[in-house]
């Protein structure tokens, strides 16, 4: 039977060039695609078709910072599918983004300027707002979102004859030093975007832990620096026309900068070929790119304290039980 693949925030960017990677690597995958609204989900499909025509492409509509939504979306999907191989768990917004040049400047000066511009460490902001559900709309989509969506699929990725696969696009922009587990939401600080992403990682840390033993299996992924609809609006289109060819030179000593989406998706696109038993559940996969052109991944050792991991994880199922009661006539 063909493996059943389901890739969230697939309309643009890393999620797209994933998508158009993977039926380069099997063309006999069943992909499901998961955009915010139909229209995007049937373009995002017409567009894979056009290329790969005898391709496998079903959809899904999802907001994953709206509740309702993922719970439609998981029970459509238990309906449709008796099981899942891979949960590209990609979709992820960074609202209102500001940087502060100040800082940058003073990164110049005091030799960190390559540091900062490679994990927006210390010159990137976000302003964030409540959802409908009441919760920070960042890590509503960024993490809860794809949280309820795992653990209502439960059924779909455990228990099968080979392991099923979770595997999240995190950042390396995901630091400790902007998340607290008192504020796990991140409702007083402004880098709500770092503080989503360390707790992806904490998250995928533990839910090895607790399903490994039921075939599922959690990896995370960094795709570097990508030009896409999110990156663009941090800066005017015209900075960006000015800044692409100093950025390019970039590239050379930091690899990180893999530029496209076609380069960020390198190691999505490798964890794909990888026997998950094999992986480390303490590594984040980075995409990588050469100054000449050349695509490679590299494992990095997480910055995350498991102990903080579980406390987290904890969290999410209280959470999870509060804001799902309002919810009782979407559950089975």
């Amino acid at each position: 039977m063909e493996r059943v693949v389901l890739v969230t925030g697939a309309s643009g960017g890393v999620g797209l060039a994933l998508c158009q990677r993977l039926l380069e690597e099997d063309g006999r995958i069943h992909l499901c695609i998961a955009c915010r609204n139909a229209q995007k989900s049937e373009a995002t499909r017409d567009l894979i078709l056009a290329t790969y025509p005898t391709a496998q492409v079903s959809t899904v509509e999802v907001d994953l910072g709206n509740l309702a939504s993922v719970l439609r979306v998981a029970r459509e999907l238990r309906c449709r599918f008796q099981r899942l191989d891979f949960v590209y768990l990609n979709a992820g917004i960074m609202p209102n983004p500001h940087v502060n040049f100040k800082a940058l400047w003073q990164g110049l000066l005091t030799g960190k300027v390559l540091h900062m511009l490679t994990t927006a460490e210390g010159i990137m902001t976000q302003t964030d707002r409540l959802n409908g559900d009441g919760l920070q709309d960042v890590f509503a989509t960024n993490l809860f979102g794809h949280f309820i969506l795992v653990r209502q699929l439960e059924a779909l990725l455990c228990g099968n004859e080979k392991p099923s696969r979770l595997i999240w696009t995190s950042s390396s922009n995901a630091r400790e030093s902007a998340f607290s587990l008192s504020d796990y939401q991140h409702a007083k600080g402004q880098e709500s975007y770092s503080s989503s992403k360390y707790a992806t990682d904490l998250t995928s840390v533990v839910l090895n832990r607790k399903f490994n033993n039921q075939g599922l299996y959690s990896s995370v992924v960094c795709p570097g620096l990508v030009m896409s609809n999110m990156t663009y609006g941090i800066l005017p289109v015209f900075l960006w026309k000015l800044l692409m060819p100093i950025m390019w030179l970039i590239r050379f000593f930091a690899k990180t900068y893999t530029l496209t989406p076609y380069n960020g998706a390198e190691a999505h696109v490798w964890l794909f070929k990888q026997k998950p038993e094999c992986l480390d559940v303490l590594v984040k996969y980075h995409s990588c790119t050469s100054g000449l052109g050349k695509n490679y991944v590299e494992p990095r050792k997480m910055d995350v304290d498991e102990d903080t991991a579980e406390k987290l994880y904890e969290k999410l199922l209280q959470l999870e039980k509060q804001t799902l009661e309002r919810y009782s006539d979407l559950l089975d």
